[in-house]
């Protein structure tokens, strides 16, 4: 089979940041490296899965909602895929990314779709694990610029 354009990334030189992983058609795939790969420390799930709820819910109720196609975690648990339509520049992207970290970091509340009817798994969240995750993202994405959404060669 054809190696998939995710596993021909080097992982040992991927830092920490925001990546267009891929273009399909008018789909650009973002890769949201919050964990450095293989350094030992990952993404704990109930807080990934907390995250991934705030981020869900802030991104498509944005005024880019018609743009966010899909926001989801990695099963190696070092980040995130953020799918959006071409309609978005990568420094508007990076906008909202700034601001989904803001929001996350200092969300306090219910957590959204977090019911039995709402969510397959509704008992395994964290809020102030996700928090944590909202800050440091923020913090290593704070001075991002398009310029820098190309992995390193």
């Amino acid at each position: 089979m054809k190696k998939i354009a995710s596993f021909c990334v080097d992982h040992t030189k991927l830092k920490k940041g925001i990546y267009v992983s891929r273009v399909d058609g008018d789909v650009v795939t973002y890769d949201l490296r919050m964990c450095t790969p293989n350094a030992g420390s990952y993404l704990e799930n109930a807080a990934q899965h907390t995250f991934e709820h705030l981020f869900a819910t802030y991104a498509r109720n944005s005024k880019y909602t018609d743009s966010v196609v899909y926001v989801g975690p990695m099963g190696c648990r070092t980040g995130f895929y953020f799918l959006v339509r071409d309609t978005m520049s990568h420094a508007e992207v990076i906008g909202l990314l700034k601001d989904v970290c803001a929001f996350i970091a200092g969300y306090e509340g219910e957590i959204p779709g977090n019911s039995e009817v709402e969510c397959g798994n509704y008992l395994d969240h964290d809020l102030p694990g996700a928090r944590k995750m909202g800050a440091a993202f923020g913090e290593v994405i704070q001075n991002w610029t398009p310029e820098m959404t190309a992995y390193e060669n």
